[in-house]
């Protein structure tokens, strides 16, 4: 009974860590003429910041971004923090 017990445990805990929501801040640029943005996105893979680069790198192309640098990946408490600074780039990518 205790196995059954730490094994529905377990399983709620990582079903709930892997339902949790994921964003990331990042920096990127065009060139000619030369123009900086800083943004939140959220994130549909794994929530690490290489997972998060790799996801970024492509969304942002497609718009004519080179990716900078993905600075953190956090929670949505965490990307609220960050909407008045990411300004028209919150969740834009």
């Amino acid at each position: 009974m205790k196995r059954l017990i730490l094994s529905l445990t377990f399983l709620a805990a990582f079903a709930s860590a892997a339902s949790a929501e994921c964003y990331a801040d990042y920096k990127a640029k065009q060139d000619d003429p030369l123009r900086l943005q800083y943004g939140v996105a959220q994130i549909d893979g794994p929530c690490t910041v290489g997972d998060a680069n790799e996801e970024l790198v492509s969304r942002l192309a497609d718009e004519g971004w080179q990716l900078l640098e993905v600075l953190d990946v956090f929670d949505l408490a965490g990307a609220e923090l960050r909407r008045e600074n990411a300004g028209d780039y919150y969740l834009r990518y």
